[in-house]
């Protein structure tokens, strides 16, 4: 009995430091191979494929600490900016730096048909259906230095809103009450 107790510990110590030796890989990747790998990054971070203790995301970069004591930074793309969008009927939170590890929306793993115009009413997504993550986010990249008119649909229920990209605006929108 005692050899089995031993086996399948042993085992599970393997299996988690797999596991943490992938998650290692997969930053020390995205410090080496660009812009790509971060946005990758950042999407594995949303869906919860990678974890950390904590990520956040601002308008210039990704901050994420194993730990708790160590941050490490990946600066993000020079022409695109990342926003998170929380739609919601009920519940939200207030938000503007977007935790990837640890804000929650309320519609999670739900379609939505977004559409998004830029200030000179240039189409940059026209009815595109997207599902929430498992975090009740819809992450989008859009370019930067503009302002964005955001139209979020779901099941006959319509928000409406505005987005900047520019340097220091804010990564989390939570204010988006369909009705």
């Amino acid at each position: 009995m005692k050899k089995i107790t031993l086996i399948a510990t042993g085992l599970v110590a393997v299996a988690i430091g797999t596991y943490l030796i992938a998650g290692n890989a997969q930053r020390e990747e995205a410090d080496t191979q660009g812009a790509s790998n971060i946005k990758q990054l950042v999407h594995d971070f949303s869906t919860r494929k990678a974890t950390a203790q904590s990520a956040s995301i601002t308008s210039s970069q990704l901050s994420v600490s194993e730990d708790g004591t160590t941050t490490k930074t990946y600066d993000l793309p020079d022409n695109e900016f990342f926003v998170s969008i929380a739609p919601y009927m009920e519940q939200t939170h207030p938000c503007a730096t977007h935790s990837l590890t640890g804000c929650q929306g309320e519609m999670k793993d739900e379609e939505f048909s977004v559409t998004i115009h830029d200030s000179d009413g240039n189409s940059v997504m026209n009815k595109a259906l997207i599902k929430s993550q498992p975090n009740g986010f819809i992450d989008i990249w859009l370019p930067r230095d503009k302002t964005y008119s955001v139209t979020v649909e779901h099941e006959g229920k319509t928000a409406k809103s505005k987005i900047s990209t520019f340097e220091n605006d804010d990564t989390c929108m939570t204010t988006m009450q369909l009705g």
